[in-house]
């Protein structure tokens, strides 16, 4: 597959992007998860965009990839952890901030309007971008993601969590280690007491609720897939997803975990072209 690379860059944050073109089909931009670069995108599903007449748009969040990285502690994936065991959080940036990176990124390529997709933390991105910015969405994907923050009753499971905390541990890891971490990051996702009532509780209740608010303004037409199996966000999540967006519909995939392998594609992709292109 043919594509351009570049940085769309505002206010010192600079973005890598990949461009799969033609400039002249209708833009898909891909909103990825945590810790997830561009490259993680699966080959078969930018190759269906295409061959379906769209120009997929696929880009590294900050922290991630080739885009800028912030040192402050926590980061975003630090931030996750200290949120889910309840320790106090200073985030540098937010997901309004990682929002505004998408939209910037489609006004450096000069496009009004794209569809939308968003998986696991890019669809809590992308929800903001629904919801704040609803001119310039024309569909909007939603897959495996959430309407809240992640937390013990919706959010990972302990051999997910443990492995998170892991991977935020590591500094400077030989490339065999890193190859043996992903092994086990992707068979743990892929196919097949403390105080409760605390002021900062409340807080993220709050902005939870916020949040939610938000979601429920979303106009655009909306598909939301997840997999049964998911051991990263419970499918309950799309359910009540499904529930708070007006135009939405929601596809269950029986053996899907966290990731779009082909055979989970080919399980939904003749909902997912009709989403798009009707």
């Amino acid at each position: 597959m043919s594509y351009k690379e570049g940085y769309s860059e505002n206010n010192g944050v600079k973005i890598f992007y990949r461009d799969y073109g033609p400039e002249e089909a209708t833009p898909i931009l891909l909103v990825h998860g945590l810790g997830a670069q561009l490259v993680h995108w699966p080959e078969h599903l930018i190759k269906f965009l295409i061959k379906n007449g769209l120009r997929p748009i696929t880009f590294d969040n900050r922290d991630s990839g080739l885009s800028s990285r912030f040192f402050y502690k926590p980061s975003i994936t630090l931030g996750y952890l200290r949120y889910f065991f309840r320790f106090p959080i200073k985030p540098e940036y937010s997901l309004n901030d990682m929002a505004r990176d998408g939209i910037n990124l489609l006004n450096h390529l000069n496009i009004d309007e794209a569809h939308i997709l968003g998986t696991s933390m890019g669809g809590m991105i992308s929800q903001i971008i629904c919801a704040k910015y609803p001119q310039r969405v024309k569909t909007y994907t939603l897959i495996a993601s959430t309407a809240s923050v992640p937390g013990p009753h919706n959010g990972a499971s302990k051999e997910v969590r443990d492995m998170m905390v892991s991977r935020s541990k590591s500094t400077n890891p030989t490339m065999d280690e890193v190859y043996e971490r992903e092994l086990k990051w992707v068979g743990l996702i892929g196919m097949e007491g403390k105080e409760i009532d605390t002021p900062k509780f409340k807080e993220d209740t709050i902005n939870n609720f916020n949040r939610i608010k938000k979601i429920k303004s979303i106009q655009a037409k909306t598909l939301i897939i997840h997999g049964e199996q998911d051991p990263v966000l419970s499918a309950e999540n799309s359910r009540y997803m499904h529930q708070l967006i007006p135009k939405s519909d929601l596809v269950i995939i029986r053996n899907m975990r966290h990731l779009i392998e082909e055979e989970i594609l080919d399980q939904f992709k003749a909902k997912l072209k009709h989403h798009l292109l009707s």
